[in-house]
C-alpha cells in the first residue's frame, strides 16, 4: 500500500515473485492476464504514471498463504472500490487477482 501510495512502481514490483500473475479488473467481465514482473509491469505504469490517483487500503486480513484487501482507487473525476485477494509464497506476492464493484 505504501509503495501505491508514493507512486513507486519498482518498490511494489520488488514485493512480487518473478513468475507472479496479476489478474486485472478489465476489460469486463473477466479482465486481463498478466504473468510475470515484465508483464505486471506494463498492466501497472498508467496507474502509477497517473500522479493524481491514490489507492487507500479499506481492511486488509490474512488467512494462511491468502491476503485480502478491500481497497478504494481514486482519481482527478472518480473512484471505484475492489477487492484484492493475494497468493504469498516466500514472504513475495505470487498472485493478485482483483475484482471491482459495479
Amino acid at each position: 500500500g505504501a509503495a501505491w501510495a508514493r507512486h513507486d512502481l519498482d518498490d511494489a514490483l520488488a514485493m512480487l515473485t518473478d513468475d507472479c500473475v496479476f489478474e486485472a479488473t478489465g476489460p469486463a467481465p473477466d479482465g486481463v492476464r498478466h504473468v510475470g514482473k515484465d508483464a505486471v509491469r506494463a498492466a501497472w505504469q498508467p496507474i502509477f504514471d497517473d500522479s493524481a490517483s491514490r489507492f487507500e487500503a479499506e481492511d486488509t486480513f490474512a488467512a494462511g498463504d491468502r491476503v485480502v484487501q478491500l481497497w478504494r482507487y481514486s482519481w482527478s473525476d472518480g473512484h471505484i472500490r475492489g477487492i484484492d485477494v493475494f497468493r504469498v509464497r516466500d514472504g513475495l506476492v505470487a498472485e493478485k487477482v482483483s475484482y471491482v464493484k459495479g
